[in-house]
């Protein structure tokens, strides 16, 4: 599972994401790319389910690049629990994205493959995705 090795602060305030990822809409590494609609909270393992379905789907002989990164930790108090004493323990890692950004990239696998892949993704992703292309 995703998460990162250390942290400056183990455990995070919740904060606001609103607007259009600039920085993040270009594909860099492949020829297709899964594009997000809507901002989302992505859990670690929703991305590493995805990615996996996407190797899968290749058979193992195209390249897939992970765009995100579970950063963020999110905290959760145990069931039954009184209200107070402090903020809970740190559950699972989620990474913020923004409409427009790229999530995924892949490389040396044909178009119809590229649509298949989308479609598995979206099966799985409750946010819609773009299938993005490179024109060459």
């Amino acid at each position: 599972m995703l998460q990162p090795k250390r942290t400056k602060f183990r455990k995070f305030q919740k904060g606001r994401f609103k607007g259009i990822s600039n920085n993040l809409q270009k594909l860099t590494f492949g020829s297709y790319g899964l594009k997000i609609k809507e901002s989302a909270k992505i859990s670690a393992r929703l991305i590493e389910t995805i990615r996996r379905s996407l190797t899968r789907t290749f058979q193992r002989k195209g390249k897939v690049w992970t765009r995100i990164f579970p950063s963020i930790a999110v905290t959760r108090k145990p069931v039954e629990f009184r209200m107070g004493k402090g903020k809970g323990n740190p559950e699972y890692w989620i990474s913020k994205v923004q409409p427009g950004q790229i999530l995924f990239e892949m490389d040396g696998i044909t178009h119809e493959q590229a649509l298949k892949a989308k479609l598995l993704a979206e099966h799985k992703m409750p946010e819609a995705l773009v299938l993005v292309r490179i024109q060459r």
